[in-house]
């Protein structure tokens, strides 16, 4: 079993973000970038279907700041290929781009499942994986928590809205968006990290140019306006009924 799984870096939501001068995108002078929470969680099935089943798991992306480490953390857990795509990604890359630059290291990789997180907090323009799947001419399932395998199949466990789960059989090769890995992200230590750094190499696919014109044009950023929308009722309850009931006439909800 081949599986390849694809990350992207996306802005850390801890750190203050900032909107450049051109006020077309953030400002990337100070953006520290972090790894893809529901990537993470791709990565992690794919080390768990390679302890399941003996798969060989191939972890894929872009070069972008502090994309090296998390390669390596990916060696430390055990992955047996890393690749980074080289190109001008500092400005940022859309996902349209992403999947199209993707689409010939994938194939030259001839994988049975890709896995890659269901959806990333810089996504403007449709998640990855299903522009990934688009791009290769394979099914794709998303939200998925649990991947089984029987024969030329995949099964696995998609997440609907309401708490409900559907075990679903896809015909390999196959594209899932994972939301959940069946266990959470393991953790690796510093020094193991640093051992795969000694051990471990990073390829370096072939350089790729991006499409300014792939995704969506975007015309402007900007921060969200302040505006005074709460009403703060005082009283006791009979008098905040009563100007409860004054508020929805004159809304003309009564």
């Amino acid at each position: 079993m081949n599986i390849v799984v694809v990350f992207k870096m996306v802005p850390d939501l801890v750190e203050e973000l900032s909107i450049d001068k051109g006020g077309k995108n953030l400002d990337r002078s100070w953006l520290r970038l972090i790894i893809n929470e529901f990537d993470d969680h791709a990565i992690e099935q794919a080390i768990l279907l390679k302890e399941q089943i003996g798969a060989h798991v191939t972890v894929v992306s872009y070069d972008i700041d502090g994309v090296d480490d998390v390669l390596f953390t990916a060696a430390a857990k055990e992955a047996d290929r890393l690749i980074k795509l080289p190109g001008d990604f500092k400005g940022g890359v859309n996902n349209h781009t992403l999947a199209r630059c993707i689409k010939k290291t994938i194939k030259e990789l001839q994988p049975d499942l890709i896995l890659t997180g269901v959806q990333g907090n810089d996504d403007l323009d449709g998640s990855l994986g299903p522009l990934l799947a688009e791009n290769l001419g394979l099914p794709y399932v998303g939200y998925v928590s649990g991947v089984q395998f029987s024969e030329n199949n995949a099964i696995v466990k998609k997440e609907f809205p309401g708490g409900l789960i559907a075990n679903m059989s896809v015909n390999l090769p196959a594209v899932l968006g994972i939301q959940a890995s069946e266990s959470p992200p393991r953790y690796v230590a510093v020094s193991k990290v640093r051992q795969a750094m000694k051990t471990a190499s990073i390829e370096e696919g072939e350089p790729v140019e991006l499409e300014p014109s792939s995704g969506p044009n975007i015309v402007r950023m900007y921060q969200p306006e302040v505006a005074q929308r709460a009403t703060m009722i005082e009283g006791d309850e009979e008098e905040i009924a009563i100007k409860l009931i004054e508020i929805f006439q004159e809304l003309g909800v009564l």
